[in-house]
């Protein structure tokens, strides 16, 4: 049988920057920045531990086999997501590709309602999660916001609602894709 070892204690620490404002409760972070505010709660993670010393967070676990170690760098990685959020924030463009029949998009409220999608008489409609900010332009869709969870899934929902499975997909291009990820500069 083989054991792997396990190591006493992953610990891994992230610098804070200047302007930013963390407050940790259990395992709850919120991170405040001039763009907003965002909350995470990573109570589902046994083992963890969260602290603040000096402008440094520190995530860590003691006895870690290899996914507890996973865990405890991705806690980190999703808290530089939250800083990159609150200060930059994030934005993703999508494109309008048709060729057969004008798709028309229109935003309403936490919707977006793509009309003759390839010729259908009913409107196709996919969720924008809230806090995503939506702009139309021509055959460009800009999703911006702080939260990079909420702005990719409301962009991978506004692809999904627009995929086809019945047609050749070498013939018919036609739906709404992704084409640009960025951080706001």
């Amino acid at each position: 049988m083989l054991t792997l070892a396990k190591e006493v204690h992953a610990i891994r620490e992230l610098e804070i920057p200047d302007g930013i404002d963390i407050k940790i409760d259990g395992k709850k972070i919120k991170v405040k920045g001039p763009k907003g505010e965002l909350e995470r709660d990573f109570s589902h993670i046994k083992d963890l531990s969260l602290r603040l010393e000096d402008k440094k967070l520190i995530a860590e676990v003691y006895f870690a086999d290899a996914k507890k170690k996973a865990v405890v760098g991705t806690v980190i990685a999703h808290v530089k997501n939250m800083i990159t959020g609150v200060t930059k924030g994030y934005r993703y463009k999508l494109k309008i590709i048709y060729s057969h029949y004008p798709i028309s998009v229109k935003k309403d409220g936490n919707k977006i309602i793509i009309s003759n999608f390839i010729g259908e008489k009913s409107p196709r409609i996919a969720k924008v999660f809230p806090g995503v900010n939506v702009k139309v332009q021509g055959t460009d869709i800009i999703l911006e916001g702080i939260d990079i969870e909420k702005v990719s899934q409301s962009a991978a929902n506004i692809e999904l609602a627009t995929k086809i499975s019945d047609f050749d997909r070498r013939k018919f291009m036609d739906g709404i894709y992704i084409y640009s990820r960025e951080v706001i500069e």
